[in-house]
């Protein structure tokens, strides 16, 4: 069945995509000056949608608008999840980026344990001889492939709220504020990323300053037309390239073409009659997790911390290379015997949200710069903020999980933030989401979303409410009623 579309079409662009590349080259980076004039009458507009549609958590909150609006315009929460990480690549650069990577977790009634979908940030080729080595970027192929197993519109509609985001400008939220502030010194000596974070009197831009991004407006756009692949074999990806050894990095056309996201089966437990499936390695933070939850409610013996267990697993992971998997990590879970492992080397920034419509699937992600702002520095006319390489930096942990009661209704999902505490502070979310209750605030950088629907779904969503650190910046709303839960 055709994707149907639930945003009103403006009037596309009508261009040869064959031809030279050089020209369809300079076509991309045309596009940068003709969008104010085309973007009017394209965003999500009236709510076509009545009652309960689904909770919508995150830690920037103009992307949480994104979500809510695809819901309350009819469409399912992978579609709005999809449309809410591309919205979080203009609104909080310094932790999602279209050059980062993250991962997902999928389920809707029907799936036994449903899919997780892995692109983290991965190496290039020619990293060893790069000056500031960028990670391929991930992100766009990765939502896409969610969107396209678990979705119901057409993906080119969903970039829409983010192009126009970025082309009209948005407020500076208060976490890319607090990212600004914190590595502005670098941001301010390069140019094109001082064009963007900077303001007239040379200081970085703080909260509500309005930041326009005119250039990946045209990369968002290019990508709506010509499509995803656009970025990874065709013109967008040759400028992309090229601009991004300008920046300093090594990746080349061949690295982009070779970004492939991974589809894996969850990690699984099945506790109290409630079934929960978590991200599996190699997004190992859902292991972390995992193993930390089990503790908490007594499967695994003694309390385990999620930073140790994971490091535990990195560790028989380098020492089997190969040999480990998906399974071994099921069968360390399932023997409750967690290798444990020491504290891991200050791991970088993500940022995560949650998103389940009415009828119960549910979508949790996580998305990582594997640095704040990455390298710092922008792939030239694309806009693109560049990611930095693993070859340097260690991996984050990015925990996502969703529990549910058999095949058919959906209970909770969390997902969390915060470098080396993100899988337990995820732990500790998740409990108190199935329990339905908010749990307390704790010690830490971690920082939770949430999702709890103690009658499940589909079936009384009054009983939904979506829940956000408030010690963060985020937002947590509910699409009955326009009110934040």
């Amino acid at each position: 069945m055709a994707a149907r579309s639930i945003i009103p079409r403006f009037t596309r662009f009508k261009t040869v995509l064959s031809g030279s590349r050089k020209r369809a080259g300079a076509l991309a980076l045309a596009l940068t000056s003709v969008l104010p004039a085309c973007s009017s009458g394209s965003h999500i507009a009236q709510p076509v949608e009545t009652g309960f549609v689904g909770e919508v958590v995150a830690d920037e909150p103009q992307a949480v608008l994104v979500g809510r609006d695809v819901l309350a315009k009819g469409g399912n929460a992978a579609d709005a999840a999809a449309a809410l990480g591309l919205a979080l690549s203009v609104t909080l650069p310094s932790r999602a980026s279209l050059g980062g990577g993250g991962a997902c977790l999928a389920w809707k009634p029907g799936d036994s344990a449903g899919q997780a979908f892995v692109f983290l940030p991965r190496a290039g080729l020619n990293d060893a001889g790069a000056d500031r080595p960028a990670s391929v970027p991930m992100l766009a192929r990765g939502l896409y492939l969610m969107q396209l197993r678990y979705g119901s519109v057409d993906f080119a509609d969903l970039l829409l709220p983010a192009r126009n985001l970025a082309s009209r400008g948005v407020p500076v939220g208060g976490l890319l504020a607090s990212d600004l502030a914190a590595v502005q010194a670098p941001l301010l000596a390069d140019e094109k990323t001082r064009a963007i974070f900077g303001n007239a009197n040379g200081n970085v831009l703080v909260a509500d300053d309005v930041m326009v991004q005119t250039r990946l407006a045209g990369a968002l756009e290019r990508m709506r037309i010509a499509g995803v692949g656009d970025l990874y074999a065709g013109a967008l990806g040759q400028t992309f390239a090229d601009a991004a050894r300008v920046a300093g990095a090594g990746l080349t056309t061949l690295d982009l073409r070779a970004a492939v996201p991974v589809v894996a089966q969850p990690l699984t437990a099945r506790v109290d009659g409630v079934d929960i499936s978590f991200l599996p390695p190699p997004a190992d933070g859902g292991f972390g997790m995992a193993a930390a939850y089990l503790s908490n409610v007594g499967q695994n013996g003694g309390r385990v911390r999620a930073e140790t267990a994971v490091s535990g697993w990195r560790a028989r992971q380098g020492a089997k290379g190969a040999a480990t998997s998906i399974a071994d990590a099921q069968a360390l879970l399932n023997s409750g015997h967690i290798p444990a492992g020491s504290v891991l080397p200050a791991l970088p920034a993500s940022t995560s949200f949650v998103v389940t419509d009415r009828q119960g699937e549910s979508v949790g992600c996580a998305f990582t710069m594997n640095n704040l702002f990455g390298t710092g520095r922008i792939a030239g006319s694309t806009g693109i903020m560049l990611g930095a390489s693993p070859v340097r930096k260690p991996l984050p942990l990015l925990p996502v999980a969703i529990a549910h009661r058999g095949n058919n209704q959906f209970q909770a999902a969390a997902t969390a933030s915060g470098q080396n505490v993100a899988a337990d502070t995820a732990a500790v979310a998740l409990q108190a989401a199935i329990a339905g209750s908010r749990p307390q605030v704790t010690n830490g950088v971690g920082r939770a979303n949430f999702v709890s629907c103690p009658a499940g779904l589909p079936g009384d969503g009054s009983k939904c409410f979506g829940w956000t650190d408030p010690r963060g910046f985020g937002l947590a709303l509910s699409s009955d009623h326009g009110k934040k839960s």
